[in-house]
């Protein structure tokens, strides 16, 4: 048992003095990121009366408006699948950060290889895969809600659809441009993220398999908001506004003219 504790010490030192200066490195980088995003988000909330000002019913102006697009909800996993395949700086940023993740995923595997039980990391392995993302989708969900609520939707429903494996949170028939979208999809992305990668940096052991992999899966969960702000991103010389009708289930967009 002493010559174990041994070992596990030794490796924990070897591994940290290894990895340290990469992940001090993404970390880094991710809070300033997450500074602009803060930023940013005080901007848009500032702005909320302009935002709270237009209602569903003044985007049915055609002298004004002109509706583009409508997806109803039992179509969009097709949605999501459509603008997660379609090129843009956005798409490649969003693959990168996969990328990127399933390398931390790699990197702390080979660093615990020989030094655990196997059966401890399969026990991790399924916190990863599974026990942690279940726990974490409320969690997540409800950071969608936060940004809803500062920008003016009140009337704000959670949903699934289970066929499509799709959890959603819905403001019904509240208005929201490009800039109001992000600040809503980004949140649960960037908290979370910067969240799992300062545990798995300062955790021992198993925690960082366990939580690497969660940021990995996370991101994947992710993949829904990604898909939506692509196609904010891929019509960005445009003026669009959206609104989701709760009731008939489905998100209408409008171009404003």
């Amino acid at each position: 048992m002493q010559r174990y504790q041994i070992t596990r010490h030794f490796y924990n030192s070897r591994r940290h003095l290894k990895v340290h200066y990469g992940m001090e490195f993404i970390l880094f980088s991710l809070f300033n990121r997450f500074n602009i995003f803060l930023f940013l988000s005080k901007k848009l909330i500032l702005r909320k009366a302009y935002f709270m000002a237009l209602k569903a019913e003044d985007l049915e102006d055609q002298s004004k408006y002109r509706q583009i697009l409508k997806v109803p909800y039992d179509e969009l996993i097709n949605f999501v699948i459509d603008y997660l395949r379609r090129k843009s700086g956005l798409m490649v940023l969003f693959w990168s950060i996969c990328i990127i993740f399933t390398g931390i995923v790699i990197n702390v595997r080979i660093n615990i290889s020989g030094y655990f039980p196997f059966i401890n990391i399969v026990s991790h392995s399924l916190l990863g895969l599974i026990i942690f993302p279940i726990l974490l989708i409320p969690i997540h969900e409800f950071m969608h809600v936060i940004p809803f609520w500062f920008t003016g939707a009140r009337k704000i429903r959670i949903g699934m659809d289970l066929k499509q494996y799709l959890f959603y949170v819905t403001a019904h028939r509240h208005v929201s441009n490009s800039d109001h979208f992000r600040f809503i999809a980004l949140t649960p992305f960037l908290i979370i993220s910067v969240c799992l990668l300062v545990l798995i940096f300062f955790l021992p052991g198993l925690w960082k398999w366990s939580l690497s992999i969660l940021l990995f899966v996370h991101t994947t969960m992710c993949a829904g908001d990604f898909a939506m702000l692509n196609f904010f991103w891929i019509n960005r010389k445009k003026k669009i506004y959206t609104w989701d009708d709760a009731d008939e289930k489905a998100a209408y967009f409008y171009e404003e003219l």
